[in-house]
Order: structure tokens, then C-alpha cells, then sequence
């Protein structure tokens, strides 16, 4: 992989590990467009995914620094306390998809754009059916309650589909229990941060142990980490603003043209 391959690649998951139009599909997408494939490509997802960690750390660190401040410091049972065990919830469902379907799961990677497109189109009716039924609402909606947690965990482990958006399935299924919008994308990008954060240290043990090879060179992965943290930051900051002011019907309507166009290249 060049420098200019990760500068590309780790613009792409910085942008779209955010924005509801799916990393893993995209970053299916580059590769197939790049022709970069092989024991590389491991190695620098774990690398940019650790990137885009960084930036929700960065962009919300007051909430995060607030909620280990309140967790850790009191052993009385307070807000901070009862956020943390709704993110604890909602890992459920991923938690079981990883323990017993992750072979399953890792196989769908890699076989070509068909599904992709497919789960693009999913990711594209969901983020309508949201913003038309919020927009429908007479109440503004309420706070995160623990069985919407858990529905958004469940939407977060349907997410490991290549093409189904991880933010994009999370927000909308959190818009569709009725949560409101202002509260909905903190939780998506603050719940996803220990599942990434146990994916990738359990990809790079791997890596460590030989269990699988990569020659990702330095440059590359220097250039792929920071790509992906700076547009990682911006895009948290935009998906942030674009939650409260309702505006996911353009990113269904991208993910509708992306995954038709995947699936005509696919065909055809």
C-alpha cells in the first residue's frame, strides 16, 4: 500500500466511520477501486478505526471525561453511573455476535460490492423512515431508557454487515424508539467505543503472534492513522449538527445512489 492509497483510504473511514453511509462498505469500495488487497489490510484498518477512536475521544472529551469523573469518583449510584450501564447494555447484542458469529461475519468481507450495495439501500431506507416518522412526532422525544439501548445495540450488531452503516442503523433505530435527536448520535459514537477499541486489540494480538502477516510500511500507516483522525474529528463534530438539525434524508439519498451503482458494477 503507497502513502497516497492511505491518505485516500483513511480519508474515506475518518469521513464515513461518522457520517451515516458506512466505513466497512466504503472502505470496501476503495479497496476494490485501488486494488489494494491482502495481509496489508488488516493491519490498517485496525490502524485507522484506533484514528477514528482518538477523534471521538477528542471531539467529546468533556462528556467522556464527565462520565469517568462521575463513575469513578463516588460510590453512590448517580447519572453518570446509569449512562455507562446503558452503554453496557447496548454491547450486548455485539458482544454475542463476536463470541459466536465472528467467522461467519468475517467471511461476508471481501466477496464483492453486491452486498454492499444491498446494505446500502437498507442504510438508505432507514435514515428516511427516521427523519419522516421524527418529523411526524408532536413531543421533541426523551431521554436514552435501557431498552432503547438495547434495540440500538441490536441495530449496532446488524451493523457488522459490510454496507449496513454502523452511525447511520445506531441513530436511526434511536430517532425510531422515539429518543430524542440531541441525545441519539452522543450515544451511537460513545457506545462504539469499547467494541472497537476490544476489536482492534484483539486484531493486533493477532498481528503481534504471526497469526497474521502484514508489510504495511511506515509512511502508509503514519499517513492512513492521521488521515483518518483529522477527518474523523470533523466529520463527529458535522454528524453532531446534522442529528439536531434533521438532515439524514441526503445521506439516504447518497446511500441510495452508491448502493444502486454498487450493485449495477456488481451485475454488470
Amino acid at each position: 500500500m503507497s502513502w497516497l492509497e492511505a491518505l485516500i483510504l483513511g480519508i474515506v473511514q475518518g469521513l464515513t466511520e461518522f457520517l451515516p453511509v458506512s466505513s466497512s462498505g466504503h472502505l470496501e469500495i476503495g479497496h476494490a477501486l485501488l486494488g489494494t488487497s491482502g495481509d496489508d489490510n488488516l493491519s490498517f484498518a485496525v490502524l485507522v478505526h484506533a484514528a477514528t477512536v482518538l477523534s471521538t475521544l477528542v471531539v467529546l472529551w468533556r462528556e467522556v471525561a464527565q462520565l469517568f469523573v462521575g463513575t469513578f469518583t463516588t460510590p453512590k449510584w448517580n447519572n453518570e453511573k446509569n449512562y455507562v450501564a446503558k452503554i453496557f447494555v447496548s454491547m450486548i447484542p455485539v458482544f454475542v455476535v463476536g463470541i459466536f458469529f465472528k467467522e461467519e461475519v468475517e467471511a461476508l468481507f471481501g466477496n464483492g460490492l453486491l452486498l454492499v450495495g444491498i446494505c446500502l439501500l437498507v442504510t438508505a431506507l432507514l435514515l428516511a423512515l427516521s427523519e419522516w416518522l421524527q418529523k411526524g412526532r408532536q413531543t421533541k422525544g426523551h431521554e436514552v431508557g435501557f431498552k432503547d439501548a438495547f434495540i440500538i445495540g441490536i441495530a449496532q450488531a446488524c451493523a457488522v454487515l459490510p454496507g449496513l452503516s454502523r452511525s447511520g442503523t445506531t441513530i436511526a433505530t434511536g430517532l425510531l424508539c422515539g429518543v430524542k435527536k440531541e441525545s441519539v448520535a452522543q450515544f451511537s459514537f460513545l457506545m462504539v467505543l469499547i467494541p472497537i477499541l476490544g476489536e482492534a486489540l484483539l486484531d493486533g494480538i493477532k498481528i503481534v503472534q504471526g497469526e497474521v502477516t502484514s508489510e504495511l510500511e511506515l509512511i502508509p500507516a503514519v499517513v492512513g492513522f492521521l488521515a483518518a483522525f483529522v477527518t474523523g474529528c470533523l466529520a463527529c463534530r458535522f454528524m453532531l449538527e446534522v442529528v439536531r438539525r434533521q438532515r439524514l434524508i441526503w445521506f439516504s439519498l447518497y446511500c441510495a445512489i452508491i448502493g444502486t451503482t454498487a450493485i449495477i458494477a456488481t451485475v454488470c
